[in-house]
């Protein structure tokens, strides 16, 4: 998989959240299904190895996946969960050692990967100076996922991570909007909205609310998204060259990989332009 650690951005976020592939049983490349597709060369079952997982648990073509008819695999990011269930959760012993760990580890794994991605999302909330009237419950509700994270496989297995996400989430729409709220004159709302496709080149995008945006094949090319809320937008093929994404809120580095963007586009410190860009 490419994930930011790979191209070694300038990064602020909280090491345990970036993914080491190194420090990982090759998790993503076992534990998860995929089906053939445009993003996939062959069908795989949960639980069972990708045929290009090699025996030191890395992908034997890393470096020409999209060539390959893996480009999936370069838009997903575990947000440091495999390392954690790997090295932490089960110690160090990898479900080859000891297969009789492996359904339980592979089970675990989803689960950890949706708490660590909260966890992220948190993190840069409280590196947020605007939105400092919720940094204390952040802080509280990381403590709160943080603990659950330390959990035995049978206990995390069974964690309600819909029960967790709903108040983290209204916790995080809270903090963006204290960040919107101080970006001049009128943003759009456009949560949830489908804009497949959308003629968005140029648009002034600033402050806007695209959580959950459907923004697949839209062009965005030169649209400046500096402060809008990009929480679960879905930037699949979307035309970001030349687009300011300078200070976007809650922009991951799986939704930069799935988009298509070029030298001129302005995004983040905290994430490394895309190699196939």
């Amino acid at each position: 998989m490419t994930h930011a650690r790979d191209a070694q951005p300038a990064d602020r976020t909280r090491l345990d959240l970036i993914s080491d592939c190194g420090s990982c049983f090759g998790l993503c490349c076992v534990a998860l299904p995929f089906a053939r597709s445009a993003d996939f060369a062959a069908n795989k079952d949960a639980g069972t190895p990708c045929r290009n997982l090699q025996a030191d648990f890395r992908c034997g073509i890393h470096s020409s996946l999209r060539d390959k008819g893996y480009s999936g695999c370069t838009v997903f990011d575990c947000f440091g969960a495999g390392q954690k269930v790997s090295q932490v959760t089960f110690g160090g012993t990898d479900w080859r050692r000891d297969p009789e760990t492996a359904r339980q580890m592979f089970a675990a794994f989803p689960v950890m990967r949706q708490l660590h991605e909260l966890l992220r999302y948190v993190d840069e909330a409280l590196r947020l100076p605007a939105a400092k009237a919720v940094h204390g419950e952040l802080r509280r509700a990381m403590e709160t996922i943080d603990a659950l994270t330390l959990r035995d496989a049978a206990d995390l297995v069974e964690t309600d991570v819909a029960a967790v996400r709903g108040p983290v989430g209204e916790l995080l729409l809270r903090a963006g909007e204290l960040v919107r709220a101080r970006v001049p004159g009128k943003k759009r709302n456009h949560r949830g909205a489908d804009l497949m496709g959308a003629r968005l080149k140029g648009a002034d995008l600033r402050g806007a609310n695209l959580r959950g945006a459907y923004l697949i094949a839209a062009d965005l090319r030169g649209a400046d998204l500096r402060s809008a809320d990009l929480i679960g937008a879905d930037f699949r093929d979307a035309d970001l060259r030349g687009a300011d994404l300078t200070d976007a809120l809650f922009l991951t580095q799986p939704q930069l990989n799935a988009a298509k963007g070029d030298a001129t586009t302005r995004i983040p410190a905290t994430l490394a332009r895309p190699t196939h860009w």
